[in-house]
């Protein structure tokens, strides 16, 4: 079961807890560690958990962690500087992406999780013309490999269809396939995860947004 909010921090405190008196090497209270600074940004408490996640990603340069495990910490401290508002958080970002396409390649399924994590924040940066290039050649790859029920996948064609709307000079084609793809991701979404889960009412107004797009694309050329 996975738990969220106040209760997912008191358990990564308890957790922390029992393990803090482990070497360091210890994969155990390296994993406690990583609970934790997830624990306290789920709780909202951001400061703290960056503290703990900063602790964490030098514990694991100093004990010599691989690549993978650092990127893994990586990705979690680019949350608490995002959440902070700090701005260095998308060149770490870009570095996390770019470790795991060396490390795993660009099909795997961490790279493609980062690619989304990637293409999220320059969509919240108002970047839609990086995060439609990036999540256009990542799709694809991701419905290949990840499958199209993936929440992941459906995350990426979610912001792809918003994207294509809202950037500087859409066209009617780019309203169409917009349209297209919230309503296949709707429709599998309500499918696999149920008309009540909060990916699948996320998709009402972005699809609202789209269609209306559409009629105001498509009327000129009508009359």
């Amino acid at each position: 079961q996975e738990y969220h909010g106040v209760v997912q921090c008191a358990l990564a405190w308890a957790c922390w807890k029992t393990y803090l008196g482990r070497p360091e090497t210890d994969w155990a209270r390296q994993f406690a560690m990583n609970l934790l600074g997830n624990g306290l940004s789920c709780a909202k408490r951001h400061e703290e958990s960056l503290s703990v996640k900063e602790a964490d990603l030098a514990t694991m340069r100093r004990v010599g962690a691989s690549e993978k495990d650092l990127l893994t910490t990586q990705s979690n401290l680019v949350t608490s500087y995002k959440d902070l508002g700090r701005h260095e958080f998308l060149p770490l970002r870009q570095e996390v992406y770019s470790g795991s396409v060396k490390i795993f390649g660009e099909e795997h399924k961490e790279t493609l999780l980062e690619a989304f994590n990637y293409a999220n924040d320059l969509f919240d940066l108002q970047r839609f013309k990086e995060a439609r290039s990036l999540l256009r050649k990542t799709i694809p790859k991701a419905r290949r490999v990840l499958g199209e029920s993936n929440e992941t996948t459906l995350k990426m064609r979610k912001i792809y269809a918003i994207v294509l709307c809202i950037t500087t000079g859409a066209t009617l084609d780019d309203a169409r396939e917009a349209v297209t793809t919230l309503e296949d991701a709707e429709r599998i979404s309500r499918r696999v995860l149920g008309s009540a889960h909060p990916l699948t009412t996320g998709f009402a107004q972005p699809l609202r947004n789209a269609r209306a797009a559409l009629r105001a694309r498509d009327t000129p050329s009508t009359r």
